[in-house]
């Protein structure tokens, strides 16, 4: 007999409440009666398996924070990342919650973690440019073995989420970074399986791309939907079905990415497919989206993107990349353009084997656009950097008006009609003269240009240039520029020039006008960029180089006046700009003399006059030496501020970036030049030390510095010196000088000399009267300060009424002799002959007399402060008599003992380059 229908309902009833009750009461029981051990077994699975220090503030075992699955919430959680990041943050999280599988925990009693929710992360991902990572943090099974496995806890994962968070990738090794803000991200699959799919969901806010410091897409609203198939037995990752879309452009993504020990290996393919062109223009930086709110585009375009290979830094393997793009009846027009830039056809490839610029191939297979009946065409290719084989076809007819107008070109006004017809194909290749055989016309009318950066154009632009190279080399280019000219301000420029053979150059130019510099720079600039002054020229010019090198002058027809008003400029070589106040050129033959001119370099000011040679050949050729004859007066030179800056790394937080050092950098002398100076300066400064009344000849040539005969004041004291100075690299420089002083105050060189104070330490409380003829050689480095173990030199220190007061050495002979007249000798007349070289000063006897006694002294001392010096200290009345003495130790902690025998100081050789003497004459001895 069948039961009723109602007592059927109420069995049901009955049984469905009784299921949600003992459901609704395990939500409530199992966070009570399994607190400790989930926490406790979560806590020695994170010392097992992770290499990284976690924090956080608590733990919250609850089924409320991600229903229906049971969550252990830790909150302000935080995890360091893994060597050499190990005090940098790799994640942190409002809060990050673990899933906890039920059935394994009541039945099993184990814990398995099978879903992580993260929430409001910062996900700091980092890799320096060794290719070392810092999210190495999770410690592989094989590690943990031989470890405790009293826990039983175990990573199974089925379910990622991440809300609202924020990942950062910096990857120094490949130039990579990656900012991703509002990143919310589900993965789905058997995590915990070897091998697995992974289904992803994931959208990001504001995604930015920057590859070797260039920004490529910033702010970009992206949408992915990826499977991607995981192996964790070797860490490889194969992207199988992959759609994104960028803000409006539509890509599909495959390919492999496999973690090596060492680097990685990819296989990417990026594509986009007959899209719109104007969704591609969606995916560009902000400054293209906002033109394109006012702009009309149409057409198809193809886009893909490959990146294949290893990239292993520490032994230089990188993978090849390529780019390939289409754009098929495509269309441009900016608001009420009158005529749009109408068939656009492009086909551009571009390929870089292992990531070598020198294997760049660019091929622009064909460009072409048209503005109503004008157009532009062109065919590019090349190959190659430092010595690219280049082809190219160039023709064009447009007015730049209609062209400005259609594209929407932002801040500029351009005009005139622009013709183009340019042929050229071979190699070019500097080293060896050669260049792609050309044939080109360029044809500007009625040149127009503004910006808004100043309120006046140039205008009245007009060129006529042709270039011409039949052979492929550069005895056969010439370039004509008949004529060009331009007016800004309301003052006209006018330009002539014929060249020919730019191996043995051939000039007929011609100029006349007078430019504001400063103003016509701001044309192009934003205002308050430094550069001004003034130039007006009306010169001639008419020769050849070899000519002017093989001095048949009477052939040079060059002559006119190049006048300079307040003219910045600014040199590699130099780290301040270099003032000319005012000044004349005038061009005469081969010489460019220079009339009164008056110059500043920071604090340092000049007044020249004198003549320049082969100037011409200087300007249009890097061959050439510019010679130069000057009479030069200073009244006071700061040599400080013509130190070069030298970069340094400084390491913070672990992570390594480029600061202005400390270290100045040494003074570069540039290497094409030859030029003589009949020198006088006031006063000098340099590196604390102050020169006065300097009068000598100078010269600058093949990178060197040269003084001779060369006199000066240095603290009260009349010195003669002859110098040579030269770098050999932007930190380091080598010197080499003779110097005769003749009676000086050793208490004030001491006071205000730094090269002396720090080469005679133990001078501090010396006075008396002393006098020099030393020669020295040696290194310098970025902070223009001798590397000692590079000194070579030798002369002899004369001493005259000299007390040497203080001398740490002679009053501890003073202690052990019981001789009190000893520490404070007086010294009348003596001759201290020394030789430097490999960090060692070598002193050769030399005698004294004082009270009575006779000390005789002999020895070596070091650049560090160690001594090994060999006393006799000869007793009245004759000094027959005599203590032998032995004084080993340091300038500042002396130690004396009777005896002869001591040990040679340890020399230091200096492993670099030496400078050669400046004259073969014997050293002083």
């Amino acid at each position: 007999m069948k039961k009723p229908r109602k007592a059927i309902i109420v069995k049901i009833l009955k049984i469905t409440g009784i299921s949600l009750g003992t459901v609704l009461l395990l939500m409530f029981l199992i966070p009570i009666l399994f607190p400790g051990k989930i926490a406790e077994e979560v806590k020695v699975f994170a010392n097992k398996k992770l290499n990284g220090k976690l924090n956080f503030k608590e733990a919250n075992l609850s089924f409320f924070n991600h229903f229906p699955s049971l969550t252990l919430t830790l909150t302000d959680f935080s995890l360091k990342g893994s060597a050499p990041f190990q005090k940098e943050t790799l994640v942190s999280a409002n809060d990050i919650s673990f899933g906890i599988n039920i059935k394994s925990l009541i039945f099993d009693n184990t814990v398995i973690i099978d879903e992580i929710y993260v929430s409001k992360a910062l996900m700091n991902v980092r890799v320096n440019e060794k290719g070392e990572a810092n999210y190495n943090v999770y410690v592989a099974e094989e590690e943990t073995k031989a470890k405790d496995t009293t826990g039983s806890t175990s990573l199974r994962l089925n379910r990622i989420a991440i809300e609202n968070s924020h990942l950062v990738y910096d990857d120094k090794s490949t130039k990579i970074r990656i900012d991703a803000k509002g990143f919310n991200y589900v993965g789905n699959g058997d995590l915990d399986q070897a091998i697995f799919d992974i289904y992803t969901e994931a959208e990001i806010e504001a995604f930015d791309f920057t590859y070797d410091g260039q920004q490529y897409l910033k702010n970009k609203r992206v949408k992915a939907d990826l499977i991607t198939k995981i192996n964790t037995n070797s860490l490889a990752f194969v992207f199988q079905q992959n759609n994104l879309k960028i803000n409006k452009l539509p890509v599909e993504f495959n390919g492999k990415f496999d973690f090596l020990s060492n680097g990685y290996d990819m296989d990417f393919n990026i594509k986009s497919e007959d899209s719109k062109l104007n969704d591609f223009f969606t995916a560009l930086p902000p400054a293209y989206v906002t033109w394109l709110e006012k702009t009309k585009v149409k057409g198809r375009t193809d886009l893909s993107f490959t990146l294949k290979g290893k990239y292993i830094a520490s032994v230089n393997q990188k993978p090849d990349v390529a780019f390939h793009m289409k754009i098929r009846d495509g269309l441009i027009e900016y608001k009420d353009a009158p005529f749009p830039v109408s068939n656009i056809f492009l086909n551009f490839d571009t390929q870089l084997p292992s990531l070598d610029t020198e294997k760049l191939k660019v091929n622009i297979d064909s460009v072409f656009f048209n503005v109503d009946k004008d157009y532009v065409k062109a065919i590019i290719k090349t190959e190659g950097l430092s010595t690219p084989t280049i082809k190219a076809r160039i023709h064009s007819k447009i007015d730049l008006a209609q062209m400005d107008k259609a594209f929407g070109l932002q801040n500029m006004d351009l005009r005139g009609i622009l013709q183009m017809d340019i042929l050229s194909n071979g190699v070019y290749d500097k080293k060896k003269n050669k260049i792609p055989v050309t044939h080109g016309k360029i044809n500007f009318r009625n040149g127009y240009v503004k910006t808004d950066y100043y309120p006046n154009p140039i205008q009245k632009i007009n060129v006529i240039a042709t270039i011409l190279d039949k052979k492929g080399s550069l005895d056969d280019l010439s370039i004509h520029i008949t004529p060009a000219s331009l007016e800004f301000e309301g003052k006209p420029i006018y330009v002539n020039a014929k060249l020919r053979n730019f191996e043995n150059i051939q000039y007929d130019m011609k100029a006349k006008g007078e430019l504001d510099l400063g103003k016509i720079y701001r044309v192009f600039s934003q205002k308050g960029l430094d550069l001004e002054g003034y130039i007006h020229a009306d010169v001639a010019f008419k020769g050849s180089q070899d000519d002017a090198v093989n001095g048949r002058y009477h052939k040079l027809q060059n002559q006119g006046t190049l006048k300079l008003r307040n003219i910045k400029t600014t040199s590699e070589y130099l780290p301040k700009p270099f003032v000319i106040k005012e000044g004349t050129f005038a061009f005469r033959q081969d010489k460019m003399s220079f009339n009164d001119f008056v110059a500043a370099y920071g604090q340092s000011d000049f007044k020249m006059n004198g003549y320049l040679q082969n100037v011409i050949d200087f300007v249009l050729t890097d061959k050439a030496v510019l010679k130069g004859n000057f009479q030069l007066h200073s009244d006071y030179i700061n040599v400080d501020e013509f130190m070069m800056p030298v970069a340094s790394t400084a390491v913070t937080d672990s992570t390594k970036t480029t600061e202005p050092a400390v270290a100045s950098g040494v003074v570069v002398i540039p290497a094409n030049f030859d030029l003589q100076f009949n020198a006088t300066a006031n006063k000098i400064n340099f590196d604390g030390l102050t020169i006065d009344n300097l009068k000598g000849n100078m010269t600058l040539n093949k990178g060197q510095l040269g003084l001779k005969q060369s006199g000066f004041e240095m603290v009260g004291a009349k010195v003669t010196m002859d110098l040579a100075y030269g770098s050999q690299s932007p930190e380091k420089a080598f010197f080499d000088f003779k110097i005769a002083a003749k009676e000086f105050d050793v208490k004030r060189a001491y006071n205000e000399v730094k090269l002396f104070r720090e080469m005679a330490t133990a001078a501090e409380s010396a006075e008396g009267i002393i006098s020099l003829d030393y020669q020295l050689a040696g290194i310098l480095n970025a902070e223009m300060m001798p590397i000692y173990p590079s000194l070579t030199g030798a002369g002899t220190l004369s001493v005259k009424k000299v007390k040497m007061k203080g001398f740490k050495m002679f009053g501890v002979v003073s202690k052990k002799t019981g001789k009190e007249a000893i520490k404070n000798p007086d010294l009348s007349q003596v001759d201290i002959k020394t030789k430097i070289k490999n960090n060692i000063i070598n002193i050769e006897r030399f005698k004294f007399k004082v009270a009575g006694f006779r000390p005789r002294i002999e020895g070596q001392t070091s650049f560090d402060g160690q001594l090994n010096i060999k006393m006799r200290l000869g007793l009245p009345p004759f000094g027959l008599l005599g203590i032998p003495i032995k004084i080993t130790g340091t300038q500042d902690e002396p130690k004396v003992r009777l005896g002869k025998q001591t040990e040679d100081l340890q020399e230091t050789e200096y492993e670099g380059e030496v400078p050669q003497p400046i004259s073969t004459q014997p050293q002083p001895n």
